[in-house]
């Protein structure tokens, strides 16, 4: 199946390679969230492992706000998009393993955060600005990244944190330089495909089953304040704000 951005690698050892590039940002169109959804679950049928990556100057940045102005139906279409591919990554029937490098904004955290592991390159960086952008969501992913204060600051001033705090944290398995991530992904990815894969499937579905957060309720939940933020209009006044800066 063809998907615009999204390019699926199927390689040997088991390990699938989904790769992300939009340029400039990797900011998905509303359409670009469900395509990866779907990648991601067909990945899921057919192999021992999943690694999700990115080419471009980050992993990931989030909604096309450009899209959301020029259309307004698309709040809503990237809205379920992004419930789509965050459960999609999290449902996935292998470990996925997503490899950050640059900027992991927004949509970009929802995604690391429900991946299994996460490896990063050493000028990775992760950050929720969606309260300078009028929105809510993905604080369900985060705090899945950070320890609760960390990310109720984080959500509250918008800052970022590094791949280093985030290993220091325990979230991130390894920091590497950049031009051995994708080499890093991969080489975990590898022993996780060489396990049994009956065995491995059911140790992913059992590790969900004992998550202490419901990953879809609880960010339904956040997004319901993100469309009555746009109700309200905030949403709408923060966007076009960030356009013209």
């Amino acid at each position: 199946m063809a998907y615009t951005g999204i390019t699926v690698h199927a390689g040997g050892g088991g390990v699938t390679e989904i790769v992300v590039d939009v340029p400039p940002v990797n900011a998905l169109p509303a359409q670009g969230w469900f395509d990866l959804a779907e990648a991601v679950r067909e990945a899921g049928r057919e192999s021992g492992a999943v690694v999700l990556r990115a080419e471009g100057k980050g992993f990931n940045a989030g909604v096309d706000i450009k899209e959301m102005q020029r259309d307004k139906s698309a709040l809503l279409r990237a809205n379920h998009g992004c419930f789509a591919a965050f459960a999609a990554v999290y449902e996935c029937e292998v470990p996925v393993i997503a490899a950050v490098h640059g900027f992991c904004l927004g949509g970009g955290v929802g995604l690391a955060g429900n991946a299994d592991i996460v490896i990063a390159s050493d000028d990775a960086y992760f950050g929720l600005p969606e309260v300078d952008r009028g929105a809510l969501g993905a604080a369900t992913h985060l705090a899945r990244l950070v320890p609760q204060h960390l990310m109720r600051a984080m959500v509250y001033t918008c800052r970022n944190v590094t791949a280093a705090e985030l290993h220091h944290h325990g979230s991130v398995l390894d920091v590497v330089a950049r031009d051995r991530l994708r080499e890093a992904a991969l080489e975990v990815a590898g022993v996780i495909a060489a396990k049994d894969r009956y065995v491995i499937r059911r140790a992913k579905e059992s590790l969900n089953g004992i998550d202490p957060v419901d990953v879809r309720r609880s960010y339904r939940f956040e997004q319901g304040f993100t469309f009555e933020l746009n109700l309200m209009g905030a949403g709408d006044e923060h966007r076009e704000r960030f356009l013209n800066e």
